[in-house]
């Protein structure tokens, strides 16, 4: 028996008996006012929170906000006439020009400001990373408390992707200086939303 099979066999021999799987530790917080507490993560985080009552008001501040803006894109068909910039490209590289981005995302995180944002909201995958300003419109009803509950919602099988974002783009260099929209978005507007569902054009 050459050493290899030797070494091998005695390896297969004493192999430990299989272990459970240790308990699933949750350290479960729940929040009086859930886009309260939202809305307070997404400013920590360096974005800005907007509770708004209608998609009306989202357009009206984006008009003010983002109005001398050019380059602007959504994917939401109710601000087709907000936007000035067309997502219908093939090649991903053209839209490095957009200035501002508005899409929808499908619910938000209050523990720490997150949005989940898949990709049955975006034609590019790219867009929420390759704006230089992005604002994301979430239902108000469509918060949970944490990430525990967050992931318990998430089924990547649905879409096939998705990503959390947690407020503009954030890094740091050598020097410990903090850099904001390296990596993505220079900014990000949060709008929590009553009025449900999106209207038609």
């Amino acid at each position: 028996m050459d050493s290899r099979k030797k070494i091998l066999d005695q390896i297969k021999a004493n192999k430990p008996q299989p272990l459970p799987s240790p308990a699933e530790e949750r350290f479960d917080a729940r929040y009086a006012d859930l886009a309260e507490t939202f809305g307070e993560m997404v400013n920590t985080a360096g974005g800005v929170a907007v509770l708004t009552s209608t998609w009306s008001d989202i357009k009206s501040h984006l008009f003010a906000t983002f109005g001398q803006l050019t380059n602007r894109a959504t994917t939401i068909p109710f601000l087709a006439d907000w936007a000035d910039f067309s997502l219908n490209v093939s090649d991903p590289h053209e839209l490095e020009m957009i200035n501002v981005a508005v899409i929808e995302a499908d619910f938000g995180v209050a523990e720490n400001g997150a949005v989940w944002v898949s990709e049955k909201h975006l034609t590019h995958r790219v867009l929420p990373f390759i704006a230089q300003y992005l604002a994301v419109v979430i239902p108000k009803h469509a918060l949970v408390d944490t990430m525990h509950d967050a992931y318990e919602r998430v089924n990547i099988q649905d879409t096939g992707w998705g990503c959390f974002i947690a407020g503009p783009s954030k890094t740091a260099d050598i020097e410990q200086s903090l850099v904001i929209g390296a990596h993505g978005a220079r900014g990000l507007t949060v709008f929590l939303l009553d009025e449900q569902p999106n209207p038609a054009l």
